[in-house]
């Protein structure tokens, strides 16, 4: 199923609300803590990650690193980098839980860490502790890393048609 068929709506978040929203999630983490150190969900959860790290006075920073979308559509999951540990006081940040899939994955790697993420649909609700705004399944959300005035493509797919 193509993007165009699976998301009705979009939902454009600029770097400016990304960063309200991860200062949110940071003030509903507080209490949760304190965190021995963050996992951020590649590529997605760098930046909420960075500021949460800022926020909660983390500087264990780990990553994880799992392939599933292009910018079109969801391709098969591929695990790239794994973290070792049952995630005892650590903290997993990802930007978004769409469907679930690769949380299932990480939360299966490290099943003791707490999981946060800024964005949560309806399928992948379940597989978080903490997030800060739901949208509907259908709705597609813009980071701001994915756009410009229009969509850009990343620049590696640009210098392979080039």
């Amino acid at each position: 199923m193509s993007k165009a068929e699976r998301y009705k709506k979009m939902f454009p978040v600029s770097w400016e609300q990304l960063h309200r929203d991860a200062k949110a999630l940071a003030w509903r983490l507080l209490e949760k803590g304190p965190f021995k150190g963050i996992v951020a969900i590649t590529r997605g959860g760098l930046v909420p990650a960075a500021v949460l790290a800022r926020e909660l006075e983390v500087h264990l920073i780990e990553t994880v690193c799992i392939s599933s979308y292009n910018w079109k559509d969801q391709d098969e999951l591929r695990v790239l980098k794994h973290v070792d540990g049952d995630g005892e006081g650590w903290l997993i940040v990802d930007d978004l839980v769409d469907t679930g899939t690769t949380a299932k994955v990480v939360r299966d790697m490290m099943p003791k860490a707490h999981f946060a993420t800024v964005y949560a649909k309806p399928k992948g609700r379940p597989m978080v502790d903490t997030f800060i705004t739901e949208v509907s399944q259908d709705t597609w959300i813009l980071f701001p890393w994915d756009s410009e005035v229009r969509f850009v493509a990343p620049i590696v797919n640009l210098a392979e048609e080039g």
